[in-house]
């Protein structure tokens, strides 16, 4: 689900919030060289036992939407897992397709290099048609920086 901030930037929300469910927010998205293709942004993970977050560095958000789209296209299903991760590593996703129709997203967030003290890992569970395609959907508008 996207949604403003109140800084008026989009937020993406990835998983249930209600709970003791873990969800990601990913926000703020920014160019911090002016027109450079550098694009961070910060994704966090919170939940009844965890809150931690991380800045991610990308280059043009490091095919993250086109990623996503990519798994709307093969709704009916792939072989194995397919992979992407975020420029400096500091943001993974692994994506298997299971049977009955739904994607399972496993979103690994990384401590900064040179520490890299910890590591943080949830899955979330997506409908592989129209729900993937509303997520891949968001991202886009997020890393373009839209409102919806």
């Amino acid at each position: 689900m996207i949604a403003d901030d109140a800084s008026e930037r989009p937020v993406v929300r990835v998983g249930d919030p209600g709970g003791q469910a873990v969800h990601l927010l990913f926000c703020e998205p920014t160019r911090p060289y002016g027109d450079e293709p550098t694009l961070d942004f910060i994704v966090r993970a919170r939940g009844r036992w965890v809150s931690v977050e991380t800045l991610v560095p990308t280059w043009d958000g490091d095919g993250l939407d086109a990623f996503l789209s990519g798994l709307v296209e093969d709704f009916r299903g792939w072989e194995g897992v397919r992979t992407w991760h975020s420029l400096e590593y500091d943001l993974t996703l692994s994506a298997e397709h299971r049977s009955g129709g739904h994607v399972h997203l496993t979103w690994a967030i990384h401590d900064r290099a040179p520490t890299e003290v910890w590591h943080f890992e949830t899955t979330t569970v997506h409908a592989a048609g129209e729900d993937m395609q509303h997520l891949a959907d968001e991202v886009r508008a997020l890393l373009a920086g839209e409102a919806e």
